[in-house]
């Protein structure tokens, strides 16, 4: 790369694109990157502001913006085929998803290559679900040329796997159990399947059996073990997780799966949220408290992604989540685009 005069570069080959801004009529390249100059063109570059310009110089030990951007794409998808990479544009390639998904995130590689300087990856969040053609992540490589041994190092020291990877949901089929007196008796109406059943249908689970339960701890056992016997994916337990002597669902979870991952989670609204897996299949047993009937968000909606993947969920994991665990109740909900669970 060579600074010259802008008067004297006609013939000279351009090393980057030279970006034009017209407020509110246009931003875009005036000229990319490979196009040689001509007479014509000084006025326009004069123009812009380019009075001075970096012409191209072939260095076998650098590496162009561009070229260097493509090594930063493999390296965030290693080929993988859930992605796509937007055209280059000065130095920068958009990484986008090409389905539906949970995206995990290899934290340790993305910290690695963002600690080496002169390049960078800026991602979402891991483990939060993905619509096809969302943006996954940007990359630039900062300087306009940079040393091949430096891309490198950063290829090796990722090598193994990629920093982004997408699992898709498993179409599950779910156990419902309602429980409560109120309910069981006919009191009140159950209002808590409804709202079930909308969640679990954005991932494509279905519910293919529902029992409603009495407080009885008996009734409860009875019906998650008839559930698991009968082959479910996921058994889901509305109500009866408060602290109060008539909610015996984490008893009755505890007398089918045993100690579970967790009782109480660090988030707002689901504090008394319960998950335990059963058997060697690890199948999903999770109880469900009373705010996830009528809140816009809650833990359920933060692990449920997760759940559908699965993806194993481990207790430090939910312990993490205090931090951007509380939900603020925004009057406009735009979750997952907003702090919550982050």
């Amino acid at each position: 790369m060579k600074l010259m005069k802008t008067e004297d570069a006609v013939g000279q080959m351009l090393c980057h694109d030279m970006t034009q801004i017209i407020p509110g009529e246009f931003k875009g390249p005036l000229f990319r990157k490979g196009h040689i100059i001509t007479e014509e063109d000084i006025p326009l570059l004069l123009s812009i502001g380019k009075d001075h310009i970096y012409v191209w110089e072939v260095n076998e030990n650098m590496l162009h913006e561009n070229d260097a951007a493509e090594v930063l794409y493999d390296i965030c998808t290693r080929g993988s085929e859930d992605f796509c990479g937007s055209e280059i544009k000065e130095g920068k390639i958009e990484v986008s998803a090409v389905r539906d998904g949970l995206l995990k995130i290899d934290r340790q590689r993305l910290y690695a290559v963002n600690s080496l300087g002169e390049m960078m990856i800026a991602s979402r969040h891991g483990n939060t679900p993905v619509r096809k053609g969302d943006k996954i992540a940007g990359t630039r490589v900062i300087p306009l040329i940079i040393e091949k041994e430096k891309m490198e190092k950063a290829d090796q020291i990722t090598a193994g796997a990629p920093v982004f990877t997408l699992k898709p949901y498993v179409r599950k089929k779910i156990g419902l159990l309602t429980t409560g007196n109120e309910v069981y008796y006919g009191r009140i109406e159950d209002k808590f399947t409804p709202v079930i059943k909308a969640k679990l249908k954005e991932f494509g689970a279905e519910v293919v059996i529902h029992r409603l339960s009495s407080d009885e701890t008996e009734m409860e056992t009875g019906y998650i073990r008839e559930m698991l016997d009968a082959g479910v994916d996921m058994v889901l337990c509305t109500g009866g997780m408060s602290v109060d002597p008539d909610d015996r669902t984490p008893l009755a979870i505890r007398t089918v799966c045993g100690e579970p991952v967790t009782y109480g989670a660090p988030v707002l609204p689901g504090a008394m949220f319960m998950l335990a897996y059963y058997g060697e299949k690890k199948i999903p047993v999770c109880g469900l408290p009373g705010c996830v009937m009528y809140a816009k968000r809650t833990i359920f909606d933060l692990l449920l992604p997760r759940l559908l993947a699965d993806d194993p969920i481990t207790k430090e994991e939910i312990d993490m989540l205090g931090e951007g665990g509380l939900c603020l109740n925004c009057s406009v909900c735009t979750y997952p685009n907003c702090g919550f669970g982050k």
